[in-house]
């Protein structure tokens, strides 16, 4: 099989002629830029080239030769504006925070405020995002509906989602350079959030109290918000539907490290329906194109629901929350989803262990649960960070290498 139609068995729950693997195919599976230069450093390789391309995250962009070197069979059909609305359609050389020299986008110019922070500004000269001084991350800062307590300032203040023919061209040249020059299945993180995005427009704290104290005012948000999304999704399978294997929404982080953020009974009323809206008008609009989610946290009482909305794919499996054994997961839900990720506890295990061995034996008995069946992509649990060194990098996808190479039909 190529890794297409690798790819293509897995989501349609056929057997595999071997084990597909992820290496950075979307913002949830890739590594921290700095991270990302010190792998590259350790195999011989210059960081010149490396592009960061999620502002927020600080990810790089898998380079096609590393994709190769690390068993990649998904690639990424990358948005001209990934994060906070700064093209990546042209790069400049640059630094990253840790001094390597990189490639970042063109328009990416962050201004330093008086206490060292770095700042992403509007074309209004407001502040949208700010990495403090020190820190790695940039962090969402126009939270634009805070203040809003009536469905009449919502209608003032909402900004509906909408895609350009400029966003549709760019997708378009991408995924017919990927699909006729590569034999690797193509993703492309569509977003369209729902829960998650009202924490980032209300502010978390004003969206939990709206949810459960101004229940009209968050379905009439909501009830915008995936119309919109659906116009864009429909655009965007008229575009490159044909190209395209899996549609990557969220992320829509429904746990915590120990539950759910709200209840099972919340989730069904004030955020399903809108999940199922935009999940399933992909799945008439295109059946070809399956529906992935990105769904972090402690989650098992949600699943039901999750597959029941219409996704098809979830990730990232963190099996270091609370009730997220890998085991169970697999042995409940297999047969109705293919697991992305739960590969290696990044945030536990990983991060915990020196000896490259005890990783590389980590991911094996983890591959022996989640692998036998198909339905099964390897992936880490969400991304590698900075400090995971190249060790530990090698360890994990080795592991993947070999039980690809011994695993003949998946088994």
């Amino acid at each position: 099989m190529t890794s297409r139609e690798r790819v293509q068995a897995v989501l349609n729950h056929e057997t595999p002629d071997t084990l597909p693997i992820d290496f950075g195919a979307h913002r949830s599976s890739g590594m921290g830029a700095a991270g990302y230069n010190k792998l590259k450093k350790h195999l011989g390789y210059s960081t010149e080239t490396t592009k960061l391309y999620d502002l927020m995250q600080q990810l790089a962009f898998p380079e096609p030769f590393l994709i190769e070197r690390f068993g990649g069979d998904i690639m990424q059909i990358l948005q001209l504006k990934p994060a906070f609305g700064v093209r990546c359609d042209r790069w400049k050389c640059g630094t990253l925070p840790c001094g390597d020299l990189s490639m970042v986008p063109y328009d990416f110019n962050p201004r330093v405020n008086a206490q060292g922070d770095c700042e992403i500004v509007n074309e209004a000269g407001v502040c949208i995002a700010k990495r403090p001084k020190g820190g790695i991350y940039y962090d969402n800062m126009n939270y634009f509906l805070k203040d809003v307590e009536s469905i009449e300032e919502l209608k003032e203040k909402m900004i509906l989602p909408a895609i350009t023919e400029e966003e549709l061209d760019f997708l378009e040249v991408q995924a017919k350079e990927l699909y006729y020059n590569t034999d690797k299945a193509l993703l492309l993180h569509v977003g369209c959030a729902v829960f998650e995005e009202g924490q980032q427009e209300f502010g978390f704290e004003n969206f939990y109290y709206n949810l459960a104290a101004e229940k009209e005012m968050v379905h009439y948000w909501a009830e915008k918000m995936t119309d919109a999304y659906c116009v864009m999704l429909d655009k965007i399978l008229d575009r490159i539907g044909k190209y395209l294997d899996l549609a990557w929404f969220g992320g829509d982080d429904l746990g915590t490290q120990q539950a759910p953020q709200i209840s099972v009974e919340m989730y069904r009323e004030m955020i399903k329906p809108y999940h199922k809206k935009i999940y399933q008008f992909v799945q008439k609009k295109d059946p070809s194109v399956k529906v992935g989610l990105h769904c972090c946290g402690s989650i098992k009482e949600l699943i039901p629901d999750l597959i029941d909305a219409g996704v098809q794919v979830l990730n990232p499996i963190q099996i270091s929350a609370r009730d997220m054994d890998a085991r169970e997961l697999k042995e409940r839900f297999g047969k109705d989803l293919v697991f992305w990720g739960g590969g290696a506890d990044m945030q536990g295990f990983v991060n915990r262990t020196e000896d490259p061995k005890e990783i590389y034996r980590h991911v094996r008995e983890l591959l022996d649960i989640f692998a036998p069946g198909g339905s099964y992509i390897f992936a880490p649990v969400h991304n590698i960070l900075d400090n995971v060194a190249p060790e530990k990098v090698l360890a994990i996808y080795q592991a993947a290498l070999d039980y690809r190479k011994e695993s003949g039909k998946g088994e």
